[in-house]
């Protein structure tokens, strides 16, 4: 499937801005079930710098500065990317191993033991400032991990509970808002949902990672797709190591969309976008800055996502 993804984003400031720096996590990677076609970034006023790395988490980071007074700055990302169709969760006598292994023994595997392997994935064990450890998370999570059951099985069932018993409701919680608070009041957005399954699985001694990236939604029946009506999207990603591996720490990641109770290997589907990865939504901001300069400020965010001839069909309509 390919895919366009418009994401505009652009703030008014009440004043003007004399200098600023930004950080942008808008350019999207290659992965198992997508390629990157075609990527732009476009920053109005032009900054005087400009440049890109790979962060820690391998994720593109762009950072730009402005020296030159501005009251509007306009980012926008435009990037084609082609998926396709993710391997479902292990399933069948070909997946016997990975089903039988108990989440006790992904616990284990990631306990501390002297001269142990280093394994990557247990950068995502620890709490981080969005995902605090507490109890009320391993109290969300046990009825899911009861004893001797499979570690793929137990993380579904807890994705499926939190799809279930918490509401989603836009403009419920804000972006700072704690992961604890969405918990307590039952109801928050996809950011909530991703942190709170974080916070579950960590608490339990299970590797766990925050994914930004976006989702092809469809207009309701009967309405025309709208530019820029669409949003960013956030889930999970769950390190399971590969029983019995030749290699050490050798294993796989899993991904688990507790908003829409979709899972799959590298992916919950085909109509995803990965955009970046991280401990929590603090690593992987699509945009974060310093400024001098502009009081207050405010702020618009566009997100499309739909095929290329259908976006390209809405720019040429009148």
């Amino acid at each position: 499937m390919k895919l366009r993804v418009l994401h505009t984003t652009t703030y008014h400031y009440q004043g003007n801005v004399d200098l600023a720096q930004h950080m942008v996590h808008l350019s999207p990677v290659d992965t198992a079930t997508q390629k990157v076609l075609a990527h732009a970034l476009h920053i109005r006023p032009e900054p005087v710098a400009h440049s890109e790395i790979l962060d820690a988490f391998g994720n593109r980071r762009c950072f730009f500065s402005l020296q030159s007074p501005h009251e509007t700055l306009t980012v926008e990302a435009d990037s084609e990317i082609e998926t396709r169709m993710p391997r479902p969760l292990p399933s069948g006598p070909q997946a016997q191993a990975w089903q039988a292994l108990g989440w006790e023994a992904v616990r284990e595997h990631f306990r501390y033991r002297a001269k142990a392997p280093f394994n990557p994935a247990s950068e995502f064990l620890f709490a981080s400032p969005h995902v605090p450890r507490d109890d009320a998370f391993s109290a969300f999570a046990r009825p899911a991990f009861v004893a001797g059951r499979p570690m793929l099985d137990a993380t579904r069932a807890l994705m499926e509970r939190i799809h279930t018993e918490l509401s989603y409701e836009t403009a419920s919680t804000g972006v700072n808002t704690p992961a604890l608070t969405a918990l307590a009041q039952g109801k928050g957005v996809c950011q909530d949902f991703a942190h709170i399954m974080i916070g579950c699985l960590r608490s339990l001694g299970l590797p766990a990672r925050y994914v930004s990236g976006y989702l092809l939604t469809q207009p309701p029946p009967g309405k025309p797709r709208l530019i820029g009506a669409d949003a960013s999207h956030a889930w999970v990603a769950v390190y399971v190591p590969e029983p019995a591996p030749s290699v050490p720490g050798q294993g796989a990641w899993f991904h688990f969309d507790p908003t829409n109770n979709r899972a799959g290997e590298d992916s919950p589907g085909e109509d995803y976008v990965q955009l970046a990865t991280g401990r929590d939504f603090s690593d992987v901001s699509p945009m974060r800055g310093v400024i001098q300069g502009g009081a207050n400020h405010t702020l618009e965010v566009a997100v499309t996502v739909a095929p290329p001839q259908e976006l390209r069909a809405l720019q040429a309509a009148p």
